[in-house]
């Protein structure tokens, strides 16, 4: 079996890129860090990085390698952390979706910082795509984003409708101004296609990376923007068949979690997800799925 300090040094080396940069996150030296690479690489009988006057880079072996070694490193420092009693700590990084950052993620963090008041949690905020792919790369630890139309991979969390809204006090022009968030992003591209299948004309009139741009557009009657039910507010309307917009898809918000991870903190966070889901698909929206459903029941009748 390895040495854990000695796996230690070496995802330190191979995450920084460097001796200089490990030594300094792991509070030794270089030297230290050298000589430690170099017990491993013994054990291992096989060289782990590659060495260059600018860069250190894995070999296959060291690639193989790494995996193996957060897998060994977490465990260890879980059951060390079980056996002796207390409360995990350390970072937890997560990626919401922009949307849930309202009511939802606030009673999350609040019920987990209970069970790990020690924990840091580094918040990303952001789109589904985007969050999937800094878990896939190890950027984060996991996300909870959205999708649209398509496979839903994870840990699926609920479903609710996407729908059209505008401002309240403004008439759907014929040319329709749209707000979206940048690509990659499931709510432009299900609006996109939808659109496209359509007679409907229409024009981006404003992107923004934050929800809070989006809502601005929308509510000053500047734009027409797809969102998710609970997050239509107050000032917007929903559009439904009268207006002939073309009909777009579900939103599905799933779960994602870094491949290999066991650490308990981890593990609680995404099972608190999970479990507040469960009852909270449409929690603080009440007063929209009234709306929705009553606009639609007319829609219906006026067919």
């Amino acid at each position: 079996m390895f040495d854990p300090w000695l796996l230690r040094s070496f995802v330190a080396v191979a995450e920084t890129g460097g001796f200089t940069r490990a030594a300094q996150q792991l509070h030794s030296t270089q030297s230290t860090v050298s000589a430690q690479i170099q017990r491993l690489e013994d054990e291992a009988g096989k060289p782990l990085f590659v060495r260059s006057t600018r860069s250190v880079q894995l070999t296959a072996a060291g690639e193989t390698l790494l995996g193996y070694a957060r897998t060994i490193l977490r465990l260890h420092d879980d059951a060390r952390l079980r056996l002796s009693g207390v409360r995990e700590a350390g970072r937890v990084r997560i990626g919401i979706n922009e949307d849930l950052t309202g009511s939802w993620l606030p009673q999350v963090l609040r019920r987990f910082s209970r069970q790990y008041p020690n924990a840091e949690v580094e918040l990303e905020i952001g789109i589904g795509p985007s969050l999937f792919e800094m878990v896939r790369t190890q950027e984060l630890d996991l996300a909870v984003g959205a999708v649209c139309d398509g496979p839903a991979e994870g840990r699926r969390l609920w479903k609710e409708p996407l729908v059209w809204t505008c401002s309240a006090d403004v008439e759907v022009p014929v040319m329709l101004p749209l707000a979206f968030f940048p690509e990659p992003c499931p709510y432009r591209d299900a609006a996109l296609r939808a659109l496209a299948a359509s007679r409907k004309q229409w024009r981006i009139s404003s992107t923004s990376s934050s929800l809070a741009g989006v809502l601005a557009a929308a509510e000053a009657g500047v734009a027409i923007t797809p969102l998710p039910l609970h997050a239509v507010t107050p000032g917007l309307r929903i559009l439904d068949r009268k207006h002939r917009m073309p009909r777009l898809p579900s939103v599905e918000y799933v779960l994602h979690v870094r491949d290999a991870e066991t650490r308990a903190t981890v593990s609680a966070l995404g099972d608190l997800v999970q479990t507040m889901a469960c009852g909270a698909s449409m929690a603080g929206s009440s007063e929209n799925v009234g709306r929705f459903r009553h606009r639609e029941r007319r829609a219906r009748g006026a067919v």
